[in-house]
């Protein structure tokens, strides 16, 4: 399989007293490699990886790396400076990475040309193919169709990774079709946003990078075999299923925070796992969310 299709798992990088938490995060890395997501994104947005200096990020990178046994590992590389992404491909590379994924991050608004010239510079850089990270509610960075094209044209890049799909189904196809259109044949799409998943790839994307899959990758593998296999409306029912868990990442304002909660919860990390200045759930919005992972049976997914 095409290390840019199925299922990418995207693990926290849980902290514990302002360090990252190593055991932890190997356990997590463990954990998903037994669930047998098609790979590991380790640093991705779920990962905090703007929060973590460089030499913290190329420890993750290797621990990611070293306890992922065959599963493909993608390395987020994403910096506020190009000389610092391109040092970030360096600490992926010698942690034996497969990939990297890479984010627009900056402070100032930027142009198209500037990041049509920040993944050149990467691509340039290194041989690792590159995920493109369209991501515009953490970068404030959107693409277009056009720049999609001009991106995918350079040596390199391997996927792209989409921001979700419409609702309507129709339209999803459209959507996807419309984007594949300007991309070469190589060039893969992944979805993102995990409430449109299963839509994501029944409507044409080849992956599915999904966040609450680095915490939760049982329901989110059954959604993606399913969908694989041409079983829609399984994928769908089973999407539909965790509604109530979805609807909680729009309640409480995104869903890093509900991401960590469970982890805390099921003991896959330490309380407050989070980097500060990041707050976790309050003791409401807690209870709240054990409610509904115990009315969703999600209890069951996690090993003993």
């Amino acid at each position: 399989m095409n290390t840019f299709t199925g299922l990418s798992a995207f693990p926290l990088t849980p902290l514990h007293d302002d360090q990252v938490d190593e055991p932890s995060f190997i356990a997590m890395v463990q954990r998903l490699c037994a669930a047998g997501v098609d790979s590991i994104t380790a640093l991705g947005s779920t990962g905090s990886y703007m929060y973590l200096s460089r030499e913290e990020r190329a420890r993750v990178a290797e621990l990611a790396v070293e306890h992922s046994t065959n599963v493909p590992v993608i390395i987020g590389v994403g910096a506020m400076r190009t000389s610092q992404v391109l040092a970030n491909i360096d600490d992926a590379k010698a942690a034996g990475a497969e990939g990297v994924l890479l984010a627009p991050v900056g402070y100032q608004k930027m142009s198209d040309s500037e990041v049509l010239d920040l993944y050149r510079a990467a691509t340039d850089h290194s041989e690792l193919p590159v995920i493109v990270y369209d991501n515009p509610g953490t970068t404030h960075f959107a693409f277009t169709k056009d720049l999609y094209a001009r991106i995918a044209a350079l040596p390199g890049i391997a996927s792209i990774k989409v921001p979700g799909v419409p609702d309507d189904p129709g339209k999803a196809k459209d959507h996807i079709a419309a984007i594949r259109s300007v991309l070469p044949a190589h060039v893969t799409i992944g979805v993102s946003g995990d409430a449109l998943g299963a839509a994501g790839l029944i409507a044409g994307c080849d992956a599915w990078y999904t966040a609450v899959g680095g915490i939760l990758p049982q329901p989110m593998m059954a959604i993606t075999r399913a969908a694989q296999s041409g079983d829609h409306h399984r994928a769908l029912a089973a999407s539909r299923d965790l509604q109530p868990l979805w609807s909680l990442f729009t309640e409480f304002g995104g869903s890093l925070r509900v991401r960590a909660a469970i982890a805390e919860h099921f003991g896959l990390a330490q309380f407050d796992c989070l980097p500060k200045p990041i707050r976790g759930l309050d003791d409401a919005q807690r209870q709240k969310l054990i409610k509904v992972l115990l009315d969703l049976g999600l209890d069951e997914t996690v090993p003993g």
